[in-house]
């Protein structure tokens, strides 16, 4: 199985569609509820369901899901039947292969049903329509690439008593993502320096982004919550509360982290922890939702996201 474990929760669902071909004669007797075993859509129905629910047992790489809601409709047709599946779930990983399972079993159960009286019924497709959710549904696109600074606080970095990772990783992600680094410093750990450097960025330089990683925690050298004070002008509280509770799914010292995330003009501020890993884990967390802000800051407004794989019935 892939580790997942980086992705962040979000609501996903997907449809997938499989085509029963039949006699007339038999599409007929589903219609009509005469079929020896018993209602052949209400048991199809049931199997997709429950299908859908097992889908990591019986494939193997697939990951174990909390699914929400599972459908199963059908459309009886001239010469076949047409079985529709949705899946839902709020997780790290998509829902289609849910909705593929849900859709085949259902196939095979009508299948199982009615071959005593037609030998020539064929499964003639099964396919995904339609998935939601995830990082493709929540891509910015943007004509001019966002401009960002990456912000190390650290006294024993500055004094070159400790090679620097995470700011460098900041920027390697930030860079990846598509937002053009245009400064990358280190200060120690002293609020009236960093707030001067946060100043800069926003009213000089006027970017789109800034980044600090470090003295965000309970030590009596973390200052830079007390810097961002006299600096943001519209706090962002969501920001900093998102990163602590998906930190906090990771280990229970994320709490102690007093960062913080506003606006100071149209530059966003966003304090990250100072060791790499929560860094990283920061980055997960927070990197399309970052991206989306700044859209958003930009004016772009607040709607919806494309991304879906989609098709017409067959």
């Amino acid at each position: 199985m892939l580790n997942v474990s980086r992705k962040v929760k979000t609501r996903r669902t997907a449809t997938a569609e499989a085509l029963l071909s039949a006699a007339p004669a038999t599409l007929d007797r589903v219609r009509r509820g005469d079929v020896p075993k018993g209602d052949a859509l209400e048991v199809a129905r049931i199997a997709g369901v429950q299908a859908a629910k097992e889908t990591s047992r019986i494939i193997p790489y697939c990951h174990p899901l909390p699914i929400d809601h599972v459908g199963v409709v059908f459309e009886i047709g001239v010469s076949a039947i047409r079985i529709t599946g949705t899946a839902t779930a709020t997780s790290r990983t998509g829902v289609e292969m849910e909705a593929l399972t849900a859709v085949s079993v259902a196939a095979l159960t009508l299948y199982d049903m009615l071959k005593m009286f037609d030998e020539g019924m064929v499964i003639q497709s099964v396919r995904l329509l339609e998935k939601r959710g995830g990082k493709s549904e929540f891509r910015e696109s943007f004509d001019e690439a966002p401009r960002a600074a990456v912000l190390v606080i650290s006294d024993g970095c500055a004094k070159s008593q400790r090679e620097d990772r995470s700011g460098k990783l900041l920027q390697e992600r930030l860079e990846g993502a598509g937002l053009k680094v245009v400064d990358y410093r280190v200060l120690p750990d002293e609020a009236g320096p960093i707030a001067d450097a946060l100043r800069r960025y926003a009213d000089a330089d006027r970017l789109d982004l800034v980044v600090t990683t470090g003295g965000t925690g309970l030590g009596p050298r973390d200052v830079t919550p007390e810097a961002m004070e006299g600096v943001i002008e519209r706090d962002a509280p969501g920001i900093a509360e998102a990163l602590r509770a998906y930190g906090r799914e990771r280990t229970p010292h994320a709490m102690l982290s007093r960062g913080r995330a506003g606006l100071r003009g149209s530059t966003l501020i966003v304090n990250m922890p100072g060791s790499q890993a929560a860094a990283a884990e920061g980055l997960d967390a927070l990197l399309s939702s970052l991206l989306h802000a700044l859209a958003i800051v930009r004016g772009r407004g607040h709607g919806g996201h494309g991304g879906a794989a989609e098709g017409g019935p067959a």
